[in-house]
């Protein structure tokens, strides 16, 4: 499935960072939320973010050297949703200034959020309506 996906991960340690051309960067231990866009295919570039020994392209790779994938989500759309979902999270969590961002003009595809994971699942799902998004279970995998 083409789409957009939002991945959640966890940061256990407050770190400085080398994300790329954005230089290093300082992350605060707690929950990151990530929005991507898979044009060819959700399955094949989460699948790509789950693996090892991958080769750095994307920001989302740099901090997924530190961070751990707790849960993804993916939906059915094209790549202006990115942006548009992205635009959306502004409004309740913390943009990660720069991030994910450089081949568009939002302030970040990344957001830091203080909330138990329950919660930002919730959200998450809300932000499409339920049966617009689907839950991946990563122990499924």
């Amino acid at each position: 499935m083409k789409g957009i996906y939002l991945l959640i991960s966890k940061i256990t340690e407050p770190i400085n960072l080398k994300i790329g051309a954005l230089g290093e960067m300082y992350f605060e231990a707690g929950r990151y939320i990530y929005v991507g866009s898979a044009q060819r295919g959700i399955e094949k570039r989460v699948g790509r973010h789950l693996g090892e020994n991958k080769k750095n392209h994307w920001h989302i790779d740099y901090l997924l050297e530190v961070a751990e994938i707790e849960e993804f989500f993916g939906y059915e759309g094209e790549k202006t949703e990115e942006c548009d979902t992205a635009s959306k999270l502004m409004d309740d969590l913390q943009p990660i200034k720069g991030f994910g961002c450089s081949d568009c003009k939002c302030e970040s595809h990344l957001f830091y959020a203080e909330t138990e994971l329950d919660m930002l699942k919730e959200g998450i799902r809300d932000l499409k309506g339920k049966e617009n998004i689907s839950l991946k279970d990563l122990k499924a995998q």
